[in-house]
């Protein structure tokens, strides 16, 4: 493997066998430097097998297995601490990129000096099929608009090494990565955005997404969290409730 990495990629992965081949192959053909973390946790169907046939066939794709069940926060932030690049990237295990989508990120980072870049990105049904649906990205997003709404897709996200491993991810009981999204750029200052939907997002049935008034009260606890005043978070939560139902509409 090539002594310098510009990107490790972290793939938390459960029960991921029906879809993480398409996701490992859509993070190979990323035409930079790079290694592939994929944290099972504990998955009892195929997952591991498939993963480890990819490992016996390219050496940038590394398998950890948790011991026992830890959640998807903890199992990215093994990734984290295990990472070797310059920059992380985050891929679900139920999701694919867009061939180019790493290149354009690390470019965009350099360019601007900023700690984290997000693409825009295409919702898919769990079949993988097209919903009809895409969501850009903001060139620009500051922490204020931010809070009231996160633009920023999980899968979506490069950004700089040393600022993940500033926060780490934690309470997988609230939206773990919008929690990092905030404490990033309340420190380092606005993130960057690419608006082509270079991520192709799948809806899978029982996410913290897909329940609205679980995510809801998810997110009004993630204000709270961040040192934000009760009347300020009633304010932010409306914010995100509006701008919830217009994106999904």
């Amino acid at each position: 493997m090539d002594d310098k990495i510009s990107v490790s990629v972290i793939m938390p992965a459960y029960n991921a066998g029906a879809y993480i081949a398409q996701a490992i192959e859509s993070v190979l053909c990323q035409k930079v430097s790079l290694e592939l973390l994929v944290i099972d946790d504990c998955s009892a169907d195929s997952t591991a097998e498939i993963v480890t046939r990819y490992t016996q066939q390219d050496e940038r794709v590394i398998l950890i297995r948790n011991t026992r069940n830890q959640g998807v926060a903890e199992s990215r932030n093994i990734g984290i601490r295990r990472a070797r690049g310059t920059y992380l990237a985050f891929l679900d295990a139920d999701d694919w990129w867009q061939p180019g989508k790493l290149e354009l990120q690390c470019r965009k980072l350099q360019e601007t000096g900023l700690a984290l870049c997000c693409t825009g990105r295409e919702l898919m049904n769990a079949d993988g099929s097209p919903k009809g649906k895409i969501i850009s990205a903001p060139q620009v997003i500051t922490y204020k608009m931010l809070l009231r709404t996160n633009s920023i897709a999980c899968s979506s996200v490069v950004m700089r090494t040393e600022a993940a491993r500033e926060f780490y991810m934690s309470h997988d009981e609230l939206h773990e990565d919008y929690i990092l999204w905030l404490n990033v750029l309340k420190k380092y200052g606005n993130a960057c955005g690419i608006a082509e939907p270079m991520l192709k997002s799948r809806m899978s049935e029982g996410g913290k997404s897909r329940n609205k008034l679980k995510s809801a009260r998810m997110h009004f606890g993630v204000y709270r969290l961040m040192g934000i005043g009760r009347i300020a978070s009633c304010y932010y939560f409306l914010m995100y409730m509006f701008h919830g139902i217009r994106k999904y509409m």
